[in-house]
């Protein structure tokens, strides 16, 4: 594992804080599109409507995606540092 000194582990940490935010903030927008932009729709997924479906499943799945691709692609692991006895 690579060394950081503190200055670029708080500057790691706040960049993933930062993405991780944006990820929230697209999620809550497919949120609002998935739930209510298909609202109007006469769809339906195993006689639920469309809205329903992709307000509730929809967006858990998107929110895995994203999380995988911000621990495969974002996050590095990095030692915070502290006590070694615990």
């Amino acid at each position: 594992m690579k060394k950081f000194t503190d200055a670029q582990k708080f500057s790691l940490v706040r960049r993933e804080a930062i993405y991780t935010g944006v990820a929230l903030v697209g999620l809550i927008i497919f949120w609002l599109v998935a739930g209510f932009g298909t609202a109007s729709l006469d769809v339906k997924i195993f006689h639920l409507p469309l809205w329903a479906v992709l307000g509730t499943v929809g967006v858990w799945l998107v929110a895995i995606f994203i999380s995988a691709l911000l621990s495969k692609v974002l996050f590095k692991d990095v030692d915070l540092g502290g006590d070694e006895n615990g």
